[in-house]
C-alpha cells in the first residue's frame, strides 16, 4: 500500500514514517512539505492513500482536499490535524475526506485508519463517531459557523489566524473586494461586528489555536 504524506514539520513527517514502517504492508511513496508540493506530488507519483496535514503553507485544508478529490476521486485521503475532531472533522468528511485523525492520536490510530480507508471505508474515531451522533440528535442546534460555505469557512479561519485581506486574496486567487464581501457575510452569519470579535468567536469554538 503506497502512502503519500504531507506536513510542513519535518519532525511530524519523520514520526509518521516511523509509525507506517511498523507495518510491512505499507510503504511511503512520497512526502511533501506544503500543500502546493502535495498537489504536484499527487500528480506525479503512484499512491493509494494520502495523509495530509490540515494546516500547511500554500493550498491547504478543505481546498487541498477538494482539489485532490476532484483529480483522484477514487483514492482515499486522510486528514491529520492538531485540532480535536469536533472542530473540522465534519467538514472534512462532507468534502470527501475518508477520515480525520488528531495528531495526538496518530500513533494509535494511523495504521488502522489507512487499512480501513484503503478498503473503501471511512475511518471514524470513537470521539468523531460520538460527535456525528450528537450532530444528528441536535440538528437544529448547530453552531453558527456550521452555516458557512467552504469559502466562507476558510476565509473566517484565515482572518481568525491573523491573515490580512490582501494575503487571503492572494492565497485564494480572489480580489480583495471579493474577500471583503465574504468577510461581511461571515460577520453577519456569526453575529459579530469586528475582526476582534470574530477571533474571540473562533477561539471560543476552538477553530484556531
Amino acid at each position: 500500500m503506497r502512502v503519500l504524506i504531507a506536513d510542513d514539520h519535518p519532525v511530524v513527517r519523520q514520526g509518521l514514517k516511523q509509525i507506517l514502517m511498523s507495518d510491512p504492508d505499507v510503504v511511503v511513496s512520497g512526502e511533501a512539505t506544503d500543500g502546493d508540493e502535495a498537489l504536484d506530488l499527487a500528480r506525479r507519483i503512484d499512491w493509494d492513500v494520502a495523509i495530509l496535514d490540515f494546516s500547511m503553507p500554500g493550498v491547504h485544508g478543505l481546498e487541498l482536499l477538494g482539489e485532490i478529490k476532484r483529480e483522484f476521486p477514487a483514492r482515499p485521503v486522510l486528514i491529520l490535524s492538531i485540532h480535536l475532531e469536533d472542530v473540522h472533522a465534519t467538514r472534512v468528511l462532507k468534502a470527501g475526506g475518508a477520515g480525520y485523525i488528531n495528531k495526538e492520536s496518530a500513533a494509535q490510530e494511523l495504521t488502522a485508519a489507512i487499512k480501513k480507508v484503503a478498503g473503501g471505508g471511512k475511518y471514524l474515531s470513537p470521539a468523531l463517531s460520538e460527535r456525528l451522533a450528537l450532530d444528528l440528535a441536535f440538528e437544529g442546534q448547530k453552531p453558527p459557523h456550521d452555516s458557512l460555505s467552504d469559502n466562507e469557512y476558510r476565509i473566517m479561519w484565515l482572518i481568525a489566524s491573523g491573515k490580512p485581506i490582501s494575503q487571503i486574496a492572494k492565497e485564494m486567487s480572489l480580489s480583495p473586494s471579493t474577500v471583503s464581501t465574504y468577510r461581511t457575510r461571515i460577520l453577519k452569519k456569526l453575529n459579530v461586528s469586528t475582526n476582534a470579535e470574530l477571533v474571540r468567536y473562533a477561539v471560543a469554538h476552538r477553530l484556531v489555536v
